[in-house]
């Protein structure tokens, strides 16, 4: 569909966004249970309650708009989530190294939220959908404390952990 103005390109990427939020909550169960590390897991479960509180906005906003949340498929996070299961595939069961693999395969994901959401918080402030602007704000602000936690615990334990090889 070809975008003529802002307010068609702000309603596409809140389309991805939540295409993406999608592909995030099929992803989030498979890896809080090959995680290890007990926080690790505990940071997983909070994010699919911060994903499904995501998918709320986004319907939300969308609404508001007269739009539909559908329409928008996310291939960038389409080959996140591949990244992810390359991942569950291709580390053994040494608790540090696939916990510290999981962490970085989240983070991509993070930061790719990160961008997106950044964006659609800027669109909406520049066409005047202030409460929209604020509720993608308040995620956009829960995906950095989310990257935050996982480098906490990539930095200790996870990465002390990985970084001896066991025999």
């Amino acid at each position: 569909m070809p975008m003529n103005d802002l307010r068609e390109l702000f309603v596409m990427e809140l389309k991805d966004l939540y295409s993406a939020e999608q592909q995030i909550l099929r992803s989030l169960p498979l890896l809080t249970r090959a995680a290890f590390d007990p926080a690790l897991k505990a940071t997983f479960e909070e994010h699919i309650q911060q994903t499904e509180a995501h998918v709320r906005r986004l319907e939300q906003i969308l609404d508001d708009l007269g739009e539909k949340p559908i329409g928008k498929f996310c291939k960038g996070m389409q080959g996140l989530v591949e990244e992810e299961n390359e991942v569950l595939n291709e580390t053994d069961a040494t608790p540090g190294v696939r916990d510290a693999a999981l962490i970085s395969a989240v983070q991509r994901v993070e930061h790719y939220e990160i961008a997106g959401y950044g964006c659609a918080r800027t669109f909406a402030e520049r066409l005047g959908e202030n409460e929209a602007a604020e509720m993608l704000q308040q995620t956009l602000n829960e995906a950095g404390e989310t990257d935050k936690k996982l480098t906490q615990i990539a930095q200790w334990p996870v990465n002390e952990s990985a970084k001896t090889r066991r025999i």
